[in-house]
């Protein structure tokens, strides 16, 4: 089996999909050490009635007690939207070696905020448009569906 960001993109696809299921903004993330998921997090802000409850964040969280450390410079988040600017603030305490996120989000990214400002600790390397179509596309589905 080949491990690579594809694969694991579609693992976040999964969760976005249970996200979707569950009438939450499908927002689905991975959090991978080597070539192992380690946990895994959806949107559930509606589900907790918490705003902070973000895919990413309930990614992270599992991360961190599943190694028992607060930081995470081996791992990488899969996440199929863009961060918001919360969730850059997280990962960027978080130290996590890499980042890997789906479709860019024009509304609530992190790029509307911080434009070519660099969010993410100053080691973790990013990359985007994995499974950007994919990731689009749930999201433009949700939306469609609601209006």
């Amino acid at each position: 089996m080949m491990f690579d960001d594809a694969y694991f993109m579609r693992e976040a696809l999964r969760q976005a999909r249970l996200a979707y299921d569950a009438g939450e903004i499908p927002i689905g993330a991975v959090v991978t050490w080597d070539t192992k998921i380690i946990s895994r997090g959806h949107n559930q802000v509606e589900q907790l009635n918490d705003a902070t409850a973000h895919a990413e964040m309930i990614a992270l969280t599992a991360a961190f007690n599943q190694l028992g450390s607060k930081y995470l410079p081996e791992a990488t988040l899969y996440v199929t939207i863009e961060p918001c600017l919360m969730c850059c603030g997280a990962l960027y305490w978080s130290k996590i070696g890499r980042i890997v996120y789906g479709a860019s989000d024009a509304k609530n990214g992190y790029h509307r905020i911080t434009g070519e400002n660099w969010p993410f600790h100053p080691k973790t390397q990013l990359a985007h448009d994995v499974l950007a179509d994919e990731c689009a596309q749930l999201m433009k589905d949700f939306f469609a569906a609601r209006r």
